[in-house]
């Protein structure tokens, strides 16, 4: 079997069965969007003040983004293919990839939990999505466990027989977890955050948002609360 070799510290987030986030580095101030701003006259500071946290309300609230863009977030995510590959829409960050072309793959994929495995009801474009049946729900489960591991064994048969990783990864669900590294500054991140823990999102990412959502509180509290407070519209 393999298995992930990761060390999890205090700046990751688990999230999902088998997924995390992690916050592998940061170069991310409120003080960087006031300096950001205020380079246009020439000035900067050292420390952040209340006529600073002022300034980044304002520029927040009249959607001057820029000044928001002079900082990095670093972050190593485990989460399934699917999930990455609604990620991986968001094109203004830069991503690499866990290659299954050269790593063999794991045995780890997504089970829902029974509250989280659920029926999609209404039209295109105003679904709602509902709780199925508890012996549903553990029927969808067992299904998925039984395709799940029909296909790793597939997957590594070929591969022991010497098939190619490459071609061989073909027959992995997307539920099959993979990892990405994801840079990206504050302007990105608030409108990744915006729409991918809304209610309308996929629940899955939802929560991968949500993880994400809780590192920019914690390294820009002043940039976090004007998102929060112009009604979660990145500038």
């Amino acid at each position: 079997m393999a298995t992930v070799d990761i060390v999890l510290t205090e700046d990751t987030i688990r999230v999902l069965d088998h997924g995390f986030v992690r916050l592998d580095g940061v170069m991310a101030s409120d003080l960087s969007v006031v300096n950001g701003a205020r380079v246009s006259f020439a000035r900067r500071k050292d420390e952040l003040d209340e006529s600073d946290s002022g300034l980044i309300r304002f520029l927040m609230r009249e959607r001057h983004g820029t000044p928001f863009e002079h900082n990095a977030f670093r972050f190593h995510i485990r989460c399934p293919i699917f999930v990455a590959r609604e990620w991986m829409r968001h094109r203004v960050g830069s991503f690499n990839e866990f290659s299954l072309r050269y790593a063999k793959a794991t045995e780890d994929f997504y089970v829902p939990e029974p509250e989280d495995v659920r029926t999609q009801v209404g039209k295109p474009g105003a679904y709602t999505f509902e709780t199925v049946d508890p012996a549903l729900a553990d029927e969808t489960r067992d299904a998925l466990r039984e395709v799940y591991a029909h296909a790793y064994s597939t997957y590594e048969r070929l591969v022991d027989a010497g098939v190619a990783r490459e071609v061989a990864r073909s027959i992995l669900p997307v539920g099959a977890y993979t990892e990405f590294y994801w840079t990206v500054n504050a302007r990105s991140l608030m409108n990744f955050v915006s729409l991918r823990a809304a209610e309308s999102a996929q629940r899955e990412i939802r929560r991968y948002a949500e993880a994400c959502e809780r590192f920019l509180e914690q390294k820009m509290p002043v940039t976090y609360a004007a998102f929060v407070a112009n009604g979660r519209a990145a500038p």
